[in-house]
């Protein structure tokens, strides 16, 4: 960090407590949390579901909480905007999300976002049998780690899926309040409706009492208006780099399948000069002429992806 900067966990307590509405970008991995900051989103999610997607797997804690740090810290050193994590139930009990914290917090991660769902956890969009763990047991969770937490600013958001159980607005607020007392930074309150009116319920008995976080996904004809009138903190755009990138490498695997030739295509796919832009191969550059001896030194790793990248060109 240099001087004067301000820290990640410190950005995303001043971005949730915000009176204005703000948002944050779902990102998978390194090259898309860099994407995502590059577009001006001002803070990223960590998303369960792509993190999980993106390595092949589904999204029911079928990768363990330290494949899923590896991805996070690849993420946390990409980007200079704050991170808030998703991390699904707490990978297990009170003492599995303290380590975790503890682990987040090491790697320059601000926030963690914790749900009550039982452990293992299944994707709230999938399916209709979802099952909460107890309040007292969501409460201890979130006691941990804020006790565990060593940054006061590092963000604690609860996530109730009352809604995607079916328990309704009355176990929804009072989850909330609860969850709220155990030390929660934010509540995120989750809705598959195709409306927003689950949402609307929920907002209007809250009735701003602590900051309020939501995920779009199914209804996202809501316009944006409507969230700030509601008095909601922050939207979560959760899944649609994955999406987008997904449609986008299908297209594109079968137009080359089909062809056999990459001519159709390459007027569709970035010039490999962005892929290097992206890893940021001049900053490696400068670093060798800044560090490397002058005299008789070898071939350098940038000056590999040069000469690559004059090679693609006269071909």
């Amino acid at each position: 960090m240099t001087d004067g900067a301000e820290r990640k966990t410190a950005q995303l307590r001043r971005l949730i407590a915000s009176p204005e509405l703000d948002f944050l970008c779902e990102a998978h991995n390194g090259l898309s949390a860099r994407i995502a900051e590059e577009a001006g989103f001002r803070g990223i999610w960590a998303s369960g579901l792509t993190i999980s997607a993106s390595l092949g797997v589904r999204d029911n804690n079928e990768i363990s909480w330290t494949q899923v740090l590896e991805v996070l810290e690849h993420m946390s050193d990409a980007s200079t905007v704050p991170i808030l994590v998703d991390c699904d139930s707490g990978h297990g009990n009170f003492n599995n999300l303290r380590r975790f914290v503890k682990k987040l917090e090491c790697r320059g991660l601000a926030g963690a976002c914790v749900e009550d769902k039982l452990f293992p956890k299944t994707n709230s969009l999938l399916g209709e049998a979802q099952h909460l763990a107890s309040v007292d047991e969501v409460c201890g969770k979130l006691r941990a780690a804020k006790d565990t937490q060593t940054d006061r600013d590092f963000v604690l958001v609860a996530r109730t899926e009352a809604f995607i159980a079916g328990t309704g607005l009355s176990d929804a607020l009072r989850r909330a309040e609860a969850y709220r007392q155990a030390g929660a930074d934010a509540i995120l309150v989750h809705s598959k409706c195709a409306t927003c009116a689950e949402i609307d319920a929920f907002a209007k008995e809250w009735a701003r009492r602590h900051p309020l976080v939501i995920i779009p996904t199914r209804y996202s004809t809501t316009p944006t208006a409507h969230f700030r009138e509601l008095g909601i903190s922050v939207v979560i755009w959760a899944n649609h780099l994955l999406r987008a990138s997904i449609r986008a490498m299908q297209e594109a695997a079968d137009t080359i399948r089909r062809t056999q030739s990459l001519l159709a295509v390459e007027d569709r796919v970035v010039p490999l000069e962005e892929v290097f832009r992206l890893q940021r191969a001049r900053e490696l550059e400068e670093a060798e002429r800044r560090y490397l001896p002058t005299q008789g030194r070898p071939c350098t790793a940038v000056e590999d992806i040069k000469d690559l990248s004059d090679a693609e060109r006269s071909a």
